[in-house]
């Protein structure tokens, strides 16, 4: 850890030296999942010529490593430097809820930079947070992340044992954030709907959560304007009373603002994750 600790102090500039340095390897000489990459890409976008999805393919290849270096860079990136580069547009969508008495769920994709977008509402909600993670299998790895990700205050949660500490933690209000596009297992599995051209399964407990205890849902919209850089931008998904609501609605809705974010800016979606593995 100290070693990454030292790493980690180091100017971004140079640790993105690094970066295009795997760059080279991950894209022209491993080729890591570029067949992934490619499949997924040409289902998105299959009005786009071979050379348009090239373009998105070698530019996600440049996020992908540049994420690395970014990731690293949080373990002591100062507070100053995390809000010159994570910008929150309107973080009052979701601090006056909080302020308010109510909890919210916030639903994010995997876009760049969604450790950076964690800290950066972190930032704001300090203790009023909670932040859902998926247990990395490498014991190290996973204590880094850990580490990272609690930076700036909140709690967090691992996946399978979210339901227990919801109930348990039901009466203090926060915010919930969720990464609602990630892949299901086979038991998990809930509801089919197109995404990107293609039926996907998704998750609908956070629809299920918010419709059965009145939370508000927001999404959380991202722009990378240049690099090192991202905006957020929150956008209500939904709020009660949720009575008469279509089923589904919620999950639907995210569907579309993912869709919409990724279509602005394709580059930055995780193309290397076989999303579309089980349908």
């Amino acid at each position: 850890m100290l070693f990454v600790r030292i790493i980690s102090l180091l100017p971004l500039g140079i640790l993105y030296f690094f970066s295009d340095i795997m760059f080279v390897v991950a894209y022209y000489i491993l080729g890591y999942r570029k067949k992934i990459v490619a499949e997924n890409l040409l289902h998105a976008f299959p009005e786009k010529t071979q050379e348009e999805r090239l373009a998105i393919e070698k530019a996600f290849y440049r996020n992908f490593t540049d994420s690395f270096a970014e990731t690293i860079k949080l373990l002591t990136i100062s507070r100053k430097e995390l809000t010159k580069r994570f910008v929150i547009e309107n973080p009052e969508m979701v601090l006056k809820r909080l302020d308010n008495g109510e909890t919210v769920i916030g639903l994010s994709a995997h876009l760049f930079n969604w450790e950076g977008h964690q800290l950066a509402i972190s930032r704001f909600t300090q203790q009023r947070s909670e932040t859902v993670y998926l247990k990395v299998n490498n014991p190290f790895f996973d204590k880094l992340m850990k580490k990272i990700r609690g930076r700036m205050g909140g709690d967090l949660t691992e996946r399978y044992g979210f339901q227990r500490n919801y109930l348990k933690n039901r009466d203090k209000n926060r915010l919930i954030v969720l990464a609602a596009d990630q892949r299901p297992n086979q038991s998990e599995i809930r509801y089919g709907a197109k995404f990107m051209n293609r039926e996907t399964v998704f998750f609908e407990g956070a629809e299920r959560l918010a419709k059965k205890f009145g939370h508000a849902v927001v999404y959380g919209q991202v722009r990378k304007p240049k690099r090192g850089y991202y905006v957020f931008r929150y956008v209500l998904i939904s709020e009660p009373p949720y009575a008469g609501t279509p089923a589904h609605s919620i999950t639907h809705q995210f569907i579309k603002y993912t869709e919409e974010n990724i279509r602005q800016e394709p580059s930055i979606y995780l193309w290397s994750h076989n999303r579309w593995k089980k349908t």
